[in-house]
């Protein structure tokens, strides 16, 4: 359903939030939610702002819509940016074996770059995958700061192929 001129988004109310376990037994959180579906229409260029009900505690929720192409456009620039973490992260990860495994004369000190090529191992071990992601879920919409109680809800963009979608009015 989201096509040029659309989003479909589900607004999340948070009934609970519990996290369980800890000194000895796995940390777990359970986070359970009443969602409603919602198709946004897209502005034809910029961005304009919708209003959204929850339909579990009937708050009104303003989201920020953006047009498609710069929509299109972010989201293809977050996953060149994950892809090319990718290539850094191989490419540090590569230099810092063949640095590391060498055995060094008396005195003498790895390069510079050494420790350059660990912590870019470590960032973009971490930054590769996020704005990966990032760049496939993202669809233009997001919620504009909200007041206290309606702090416990979320606007997350919602798969193709699923059903029960509403129009805002």
């Amino acid at each position: 359903m989201n096509t040029a001129g659309t989003a479909e988004v589900a607004v999340r109310h948070i009934l609970g939030d519990k996290v369980t376990g800890g000194l000895l037994a796995p940390r777990t959180r359970t986070i359970t939610w009443s969602a409603a579906h919602y198709v946004v229409k897209r502005p034809p260029s910029g961005k304009h702002t919708v209003e959204l009900t929850c339909t579990e505690c009937s708050a009104s929720l303003l989201a920020e819509v953006r047009d498609h192409s710069f929509t299109r456009t972010f989201a293809a620039v977050l996953k060149v940016l994950g892809v090319l973490c990718a290539v850094v992260f191989l490419a540090a990860f590569a230099y810092a074996v063949h640095e590391g495994g060498k055995t060094l004369p008396e005195g003498q000190s790895l390069p510079v770059l050494f420790p350059v090529s660990v912590i870019a191992v470590a960032v973009t071990f971490v930054a590769a995958p996020t704005l990966y992601v990032q760049g496939r879920k993202y669809n233009g919409v997001s919620m504009l700061d909200a007041p206290k109680p309606r702090r416990r809800h979320q606007i997350r963009p919602v798969p193709s192929g699923s059903r029960g979608a509403r129009t805002p009015r």
